[in-house]
């Protein structure tokens, strides 16, 4: 294993793959990613999926054997599939860490992103479907998803609370987690409900290019990473979470999303050598990894962008209202965008299965 890659193993971070199609589930190349590269995990996504399976040969004769008449009835009958074999690659790393990684993810139905009845009821029903302990349901942080992640997690359901993109949008889906422990606290049950807050960070930056001087492009996704990760240390050490620790609950652990570069004159590891630090997780596509592998360099223990001094993250953010404007209110565009963004995506993949379904018939 590379000395980059144990550089951040050592340091307490987990590396997980933001990818999955069914060809290197044939190949191999997920198992040798887990065995060569130290890749502990792997979260998937509708634009990662739709990707996959309509730009490849591997997923059709499942479609032709399938039967199946409604293209999102077959989608989630492929992902499933995928999935599972993924938790079965990553089922002794599970064991091995006690749960805490070895983990994949499914997400629900973006076009049920307001609906927090309809989440639930789907998140319990794939949970069900794919039967396995190491399977997280990804749910978005928006409104109706915090309300739905209390009451997975209530109900005992894993969840990988995804679209995230800031400190305050962070810590309403921390405190859905924490109700929903606490709840479960309250009727004798096991604590034992493990949770990820993916917070998306390149997306920052590609929002804000043209409105922000040279000396600070591809800094902004940084700096709100540093002040989610103070929000994030900073819950570690609340008497409600310790109370729930005593109990047996485990904190929610913190995942950096959307961490490939997507600046081409920026560094193709910026958001993985700038992200190095303890209790987190970072996913990233297959580029990514590589990348690292071959030239990342760990620059000390925590890299400079992350503090875990409250101020100096503030202070930080602070600077790029002027070009901007409110942070927060542009949180809130980004995660209404990311949510468009998986409709679109969610409803090309099911175009693309209807007209897979017409060949095979």
């Amino acid at each position: 294993m590379k000395d980059a890659i144990r550089a951040l193993q050592e340091l307490g971070q987990s590396l997980w793959l933001d990818n999955i199609t069914r060809a290197m589930l044939d190949d191999g190349t997920l198992v040798g990613y887990r065995d060569r590269l130290g890749v502990t995990g792997l979260t998937s996504n509708p634009t990662i999926f739709q990707k996959a399976i309509a730009g490849s040969e591997a997923y059709l004769p499942a479609i032709r054997a399938s039967g199946e008449r409604d293209s999102e009835s077959l989608f989630f009958d492929l992902a499933i599939d995928d999935l599972r074999r993924a938790a079965d690659i990553f089922a002794d790393v599970h064991r091995r860490t006690a749960g805490v990684d070895g983990w994949v993810s499914l997400e629900v139905s973006p076009l049920l992103a307001d609906d927090t009845e309809k989440t639930v009821a789907q998140a319990e029903a794939l949970r069900r479907r794919a039967a396995r302990d190491n399977l997280y349901i990804k749910v978005p942080g928006t409104k109706a998803g915090v309300a739905a992640i209390e009451e997975l997690i209530h109900r005992g359901v894993p969840v990988n609370v995804t679209l995230l993109f800031s400190p305050v949008q962070y810590r309403a889906a921390a405190g859905a987690y924490m109700a929903g422990l606490e709840r479960r606290a309250r009727e004798g049950l096991s604590l034992d409900v493990p949770s990820v807050a993916s917070i998306f960070i390149s997306r920052w930056d590609v929002k804000v290019a043209e409105k922000l001087p040279e000396a600070l492009r591809n800094t902004l996704g940084l700096a709100v990473a540093a002040a989610t990760y103070v929000s994030y240390r900073h819950l570690l050490t609340l008497p409600r979470m310790k109370r729930l620790m005593n109990l047996g609950a485990r904190p929610q652990r913190l995942l950096w999303a959307s961490t490939g570069t997507k600046d081409p004159q920026a560094s193709d590891v910026l958001y993985v050598e700038n992200l190095a630090a303890p209790l987190t997780i970072n996913t990233m596509p297959d580029k990514t990894l590589h990348a690292w592998q071959d030239h990342g360099v760990l620059a000390g223990e925590v890299a400079p962008a992350l503090s875990l001094e409250a101020t100096p993250a503030t202070r930080a953010l602070q600077r790029y209202v002027d070009a901007v404007g409110d942070i927060e209110a542009l949180a809130d565009v980004l995660q209404r965008e990311g949510a468009e963004k998986f409709d679109k995506s969610w409803r090309a993949l099911l175009a693309s299965l209807e007209t897979r379904m017409k060949e095979a018939a």
